[in-house]
């Protein structure tokens, strides 16, 4: 189970003022969970775009506390630039990165939204995804008459803000809080240093296209409609903006795309579409770049594309689902691909502090046996359901790959890409039960000297204990669904692997017996009878479930071995 993830990327209206900019970014820095990414400022725009990372309600925060730094230190009343604005800060959206859905980002844009125009009195307009109606989805329309219509604007009653009041903040103008898909910065490098042959080949992918031509297709005069626009032939890709450009510090044109939204279009279709139509004009492609940041979830996605299409088993580690990404995009053709630079999730994780499932089996023992609680036998029952459903995976794959079981392997791949999410939930759970023991220990430490300080201690006390105990239920609940991957292993899998599956269902079973046994030990502390009644309940019976199904998995083994 990933943590949620969001990315906001305000834009400011001061673009020359570093001292402005810094106190600006220095708001975001100050909030814990939150990581600054990128802060890219233009003096001829006047505007600075922040891009900064985190879980929603940190993010929220921290967007919060920027848009209220640029109230106070940006003046609209003196703002020059080339580039549209209507407020200090003048769009503030919201991008779902990892384990959280647009209709949450949603959610989570409109609750900013409804603080900056409560407690800062900013007139706020909510766009794309977050806009309350159809017109209001066009940031260019929530802007139309920038800063200097604005007050006439708000006077008009279709003009009314979505929060605050509808008055005129000269200082500060408006503010559009909008949630919005991802954008990846995708260039496509080709083996020609033509830059029209690559504006060719990304005006037949791009969605808008290119204009339509009397005669000459190249050359001819361009067909307008009744309005006297230009009338267009739609490219081939949806979500997709793009232009062909020659790079002179490697030497090849490229096809530079901005896909404006990876849920329709992913990286592994833009690839493979600009593939086959540079190779219909005669051009090769040679490799390609992610400019920027990407998620982990659209490398995973090219990664098991690109495994699909070669017919095999997509339930392979993470690491080899990004190694086959990168390889078949040539994503490294100019330059190495670091997937710790690269990917947002991995870019987080580089400050955190080690998490034991990232450890090496000896420092993760060496850590277990030292003279610290923890990790203890929480964490160790979730790694031994790990390794025995990792072993289940095991059979999968090779069961995929066997030779003579071609026309199977998509059934293999199924199976395994089950036991891998099975086996990244335990994976998380191994931390998990650390970080909720550790959770009951700061609970512990709290102040008790006045009766309102015991009672928050004796309540942040039952609350941890209580998630402390739910945590070795989720290790059991999680752990159960592997045997119907066990047992399917032993009676359909590769039949050389059959006591692999077997080892696996071992495994398994201690890891369920085990996280019994911490489930109990956890609800033994807790004061609410009902809750302590009901968990254990729940922990009897998957503890006979496991039983039962590793002792039938086991004589399925031994027979196979007669």
């Amino acid at each position: 189970m990933r943590k949620q993830l969001i990315e906001c990327v305000p834009n400011f209206s001061e673009g020359n003022d570093m001292d402005i900019i810094r106190k600006i970014t220095g708001s975001i820095e100050a909030v814990d969970g939150v990581r600054l990414l990128d802060v890219d400022p233009g003096k001829a725009t006047n505007r600075t775009v922040v891009t900064f990372v985190g879980t929603p309600e940190e993010v929220v925060e921290a967007a919060f506390r920027a848009v209220e730094t640029a109230s106070e230190l940006i003046d609209m009343r003196r703002h020059k630039g080339a580039h549209p604005r209507f407020g200090a800060t003048d769009v503030c959206p919201l991008v779902p990165v990892s384990g959280i859905t647009m209709e949450e980002t949603v959610e989570y844009a409109r609750k900013l939204a409804r603080r900056i125009g409560e407690e800062l009195d900013i007139p706020v307009y909510c766009y794309e995804n977050a806009a309350f109606s159809g017109k209001r989805k066009n940031l260019a329309y929530c802007r139309s008459g920038e800063y200097e219509g604005l007050a006439d604007k708000l006077g008009k009653e279709e003009w009314k803000p979505d929060f605050g009041r509808a008055e005129f903040n000269a200082r500060s103008g408006a503010v559009a809080v909008g949630a919005r898909d991802f954008l990846v910065a995708y260039n496509v490098n080709l083996n020609t240093t033509s830059t029209r042959r690559a504006n060719a080949i990304a005006f037949d992918v791009r969605e808008k296209g290119r204009a339509r031509r009397k005669g000459n297709p190249i050359t001819g005069e361009i067909v307008k409609d009744e309005k006297g626009d230009p009338v267009m032939i739609p490219g081939s890709l949806k979500a997709a903006k793009g232009i062909g450009w020659f790079i002179e510090e490697f030497g090849v044109a490229q096809v530079s795309l901005n896909l404006t939204n990876i849920s329709i279009t992913p990286v592994h279709t833009a690839y493979d579409e600009v593939f086959k139509k540079a190779e219909a004009r005669g051009v090769r492609v040679t490799g390609s770049e992610i400019v920027g940041l990407i998620p982990l979830s659209a490398m995973i996605d090219a990664g098991k594309y690109f495994l699909r299409k070669q017919k095999r088993s997509v339930g392979v580690s993470e690491r080899e689902l990004i190694k086959i990404a990168v390889k078949s995009m040539g994503l490294d053709d100019l330059y190495p691909f670091k997937p710790e630079e690269k990917i947002i999730e991995y870019v987080l994780a580089g400050k955190d502090k080690k998490k034991l499932a990232d450890m090496s089996l000896t420092d993760f023992a060496d850590e277990t046996s030292s003279e610290s609680p923890a990790p203890g036998g929480g964490s160790v029952s979730a790694a031994m359901g790990a390794f025995g459903i990792a072993l289940g995976t095991m059979v999968a794959n090779l069961s995929s790959h066997k030779r003579g079981w071609d026309d199977r392997w998509e059934e293999f791949s199924e199976w395994a890409e089950k036991g891998r999410a099975l086996q990244e939930e335990l994976m998380f759970l191994v931390d998990e039960d650390t970080r909720s023991f550790n959770a009951i220990m700061d609970a512990c430490s709290l102040p008790k000297k006045t009766a309102e300080e015991k009672e928050a201690r004796t309540r942040a006390i039952e609350d941890a204990t209580k998630y402390a105990a739910e945590v070795p239920l989720r290790v059991m609940e999680t752990s159960v669904k592997a045997f119907e991957l066990l047992r399917a292993m032993v009676e359909t899998g590769n039949p050389n692997s059959v006591t692999d599956a077997g080892v696996g269902a071992m495994a398994v079973r201690s890891c369920v017996l085990g996280a019994s046994l911490n489930v109990r030990i956890n609800t033994a502390g807790i004061a609410d009878s009902s809750f302590v009644s009901s968990l254990l309940s729940k922990a009897d019976e998957l503890e006979k479930e496991a039983v039962e199904q590793e002792k039938r998995i086991t004589g399925l083994v031994l027979q196979k071995l007669k």
